[in-house]
């Protein structure tokens, strides 16, 4: 029978402990899917941690009433579901865990203790050879940072739900408010919507919409959480177009700012009508000259009828008149391009002092440069102004409705 090792022949802990250990890639949610269902296999590797501990105390509160709106309860179990999904919602971690899990390690490998329990395993197991040692070794590394990691996922997790606590009563509350408004107005979502918003997700995370519920329930969650969040959202819009939608008018002068505040890139789908009048300047150039061209440029701006009175404008003050076409804001240059793109069609800009001369701007149109695809670009712009528009109103709208309101905190 082989001789059994002594402690010094043993292959050192410390060192292959540390070099061993790599954090596990944490999943991330990709193409769309909810960040909920990225949490999958923390939660499964973690069946006895904080969302079991979290359910089980969710399920002994269940009939219990945490708060009242409008006489409306709201109860315990579904401001610890809430808060479990919104914890869930919060990601996995991320470079924070990978700090974290780094740290702990380290003081694993240095606690003496971890080599001592180490060795009385190589006792208890009554090892024999040094392949037998290093097979012990590697899977005792492997028990300690899976134990580690199980651990971090139930302190990350017993945080997010604390920390998540106020702010799912918080949305609850509001969530009240919003669906008996929606209720007054008759304009509550119905199951066969909200099942079409959980379905997409469901089929972006390739699973059934019962499967994606059995899912959601392995984390702690019950989908009808989920349900209720979207069924208050999708209520609350209905309330605030069927309110609000026609005080919403979005212009082209709206659009065109904003426009104007996009990367040159995409103002290039518009082509602006410009005409020019640039009143050269002497070779040698003082200020005075400047100030005479420019008060020549100002009394020409008093004569201004529209693009068509241009060209006769600058014979008279010795001016260069310019019909430059349709030009790509591009290729105007600053603060000119700003100011045509913020002005309206047939206006003059003011007198500017340019590369050539003192120069008199005017836009006499824009159109679609790129056909279909700037056209969609601008009905996007005007769908996101609306869009700013409606928050704001719908702000508005749930501040009133919670100033109204009876809540009462039990």
């Amino acid at each position: 029978m082989p001789q059994l090792m002594h402690s010094s022949h043993l292959p050192s802990l410390v060192l292959l402990a540390a070099a061993a250990f790599v954090l596990p890639r944490v999943a991330t949610a990709g193409d769309g899917a909810p960040m909920i269902v990225a949490q999958a296999t923390a939660n499964a590797e973690d069946p006895g941690g904080a969302d079991s501990k979290s359910k089980k105390a969710g399920t002994k509160k269940k009939g219990g009433i945490a708060i009242l709106v409008n006489d409306e309860p709201i109860t315990d179990y579904e401001i610890e579901q809430r808060a479990a999904f919104l914890a869930l919602q919060g990601g996995g971690g991320g470079g924070d865990m990978k700090a974290k899990a780094e740290a702990r390690w380290k003081a694993i490998v240095k606690d003496p203790k971890t080599n001592e329990r180490f060795k009385a395993l190589l006792r208890e197991n009554n090892v024999q050879s040094e392949e037998q040692a290093r097979a012990l070794q590697a899977k005792y590394v492997k028990d300690l940072q899976k134990n580690m990691i199980e651990q971090l996922k139930r302190e990350s997790r017993q945080s997010a739900l604390a920390g998540s606590r106020s702010k799912a009563e918080e949305e609850l509350i509001e969530e009240k408010l919003k669906l008996q408004e929606a209720k007054r107005l008759n304009a509550v979502s119905d199951e066969a919507e909200i099942d079409k918003v959980v379905g997409g997700i469901a089929e972006r995370n390739k699973m059934t919409l019962a499967q994606f519920g059995e899912h959601m329930k392995s984390m702690g969650v019950d989908i009808k959480t989920m349900r209720a969040r979207f069924k208050a959202e999708m209520s609350w819009r209905e309330v605030v177009r069927r309110r609000f939608g026609h005080l919403v008018a979005i212009t082209e002068k709206d659009v065109d700012e904003f426009v104007a505040s996009t990367p040159v890139s995409q103002q290039d789908d518009l082509e602006l009508e410009v005409q020019r009048i640039t009143l050269p300047l002497p070779a040698h150039v003082d200020q005075a000259a400047i100030a005479q061209r420019l008060a020549e440029a100002d009394a020409l701006s008093r004569q201004f009828s529209g693009c068509a009175s241009m060209a006769g404008l600058a014979g008279p003050a010795g001016g260069q008149f310019e019909a430059l076409g349709a030009r790509k804001p591009s290729s105007i240059p600053e603060p000119t391009r700003s100011l045509l793109l913020n002005a309206s069609d047939g206006d003059l800009l003011p007198a500017s002092v340019g590369a050539s001369g003192i120069e008199l701007w005017a836009l006499c149109g824009r159109k679609a440069a790129g056909g279909e695809q700037a056209a969609s670009a601008r009905e996007s712009a005007q769908a996101e102004l609306r869009q700013k528009e409606f928050s704001v109103l719908a702000q508005k709208a749930l501040k009133d409705l919670r100033q109204d309101a009876s809540i009462e905190m039990r």
